[in-house]
């Protein structure tokens, strides 16, 4: 049997309204599942709120990026590491209440922030929530005294299952082995933000490794998205979707 960080099988129903504004100018995509709607908001960088059976899991939320004090509260809040840009305490101030659940790295709970930690390779059930905790860490991208921007075991990415749809959310990476053993992802949300993650020709590579439904770039920075959108022009089982993620 192929190991598998994944191992439920889900078909979700990938019906999406267009990408409409919500809580002001940001846009959001909706998905019928089969435990109702998943409402994914775009906030920016790789910070974004899902809204799904009444909950709100907000990923990564960086204050520079929005008005953390005019979203809703968390329900469940979701940190893939212990960068600034994603453990940002002025942020989790303003949506923190004393009934949310904080998901978390041990490299978090090394800079003070107490939650639920996770390992890779670890799975919670939060709410009714699943949650997997998977690898998230460089290989070729470093820095000058050769340590990666990213080292392998302190990063997490989550894949989340909302009813029949899995949702993987890969933090700061560049295509790892451990992608292959993702399976039935429905949508996937992969780092394109040079130096630190991955260029495109990267990000395509990714994500043919494991052949998401929906594509969506994201934390991508100043590099051009719609390179991405041609290198997987022929995949015509991978959907790949532009928001505004810089």
């Amino acid at each position: 049997m192929k190991s598998s960080f994944i191992s439920v099988m889900t078909v979700c129903v990938i019906l999406c309204s267009a990408s409409t504004p919500i809580f002001g100018q940001f846009e959001t995509d909706t998905f019928t599942t089969s435990q109702g709607e998943l409402l994914i908001t775009f906030i920016g960088h790789g910070s974004l709120i899902f809204d799904f059976a009444g909950m709100t899991i907000h990923i990564d939320p960086f204050s520079r990026l929005a008005d953390y004090t005019t979203l809703p509260k968390a329900d469940i809040v979701a940190l893939t590491h212990e960068h600034l840009d994603h453990l940002d305490p002025k942020a989790l101030r303003e949506i923190v209440t004393d009934e949310t659940t904080i998901i978390l790295t041990e490299s978090c709970t090394a800079k003070g922030q107490t939650g639920i930690t996770m390992h890779n390779g670890d799975t919670v059930m939060v709410r009714g929530l699943r949650i997997v905790a998977v690898p998230a860490y460089n290989i070729v991208h470093k820095r000058t005294n050769g340590e990666p921007f990213h080292p392998k075991g302190k990063g997490n990415g989550y894949v989340m299952t909302f009813g029949d749809c899995t949702v993987y959310i890969a933090g700061d990476t560049e295509v790892i082995p451990e992608m292959k053993d993702l399976s039935d992802i429905d949508i996937a949300f992969l780092p394109m933000n040079l130096p630190y993650t991955m260029t495109p020709e990267m990000v395509s590579e990714a994500a043919r490794s494991f052949r998401p439904a929906i594509l969506y770039p994201y934390h991508y920075g100043d590099t051009d998205p719609n390179r991405l959108v041609e290198l997987l022009a022929k995949e015509t089982d991978i959907e790949v979707r532009i928001r505004r993620m810089r």
